[in-house]
């Protein structure tokens, strides 16, 4: 493919690499700080880490009542086939 770039567009593909850069690296250091806390707040009142991430992420899409009628259809499943 061959696609004739000008120099202006240069100019605003090299800012918007370079803020996706900075942006992706953000991220990922507020990921790794959220983890380690994570962890640790888990450890502490003995709950699993990945429970703890899942409340955080139900919490911050407000996705409970979906997730409350996913498990409710699951276990009306797993009792009709004698497996709850």
């Amino acid at each position: 493919m061959d696609h004739i770039i000008t120099e202006e567009q240069k100019v605003k593909l090299k800012q918007i690499v370079s803020e996706g850069i900075a942006v992706m690296q953000d991220i990922e250091d507020l990921s790794a700080g959220l983890n380690e806390t994570v962890k640790a707040v888990a450890e502490e009142m003995d709950i699993k880490p990945g429970i703890l991430k899942k409340a955080i992420k139900t919490a911050q899409k407000g996705t409970f009542q979906n997730q409350y009628e996913d498990f409710d259809t699951l276990e009306t499943i797993l009792d009709a086939v004698g497996r709850k």
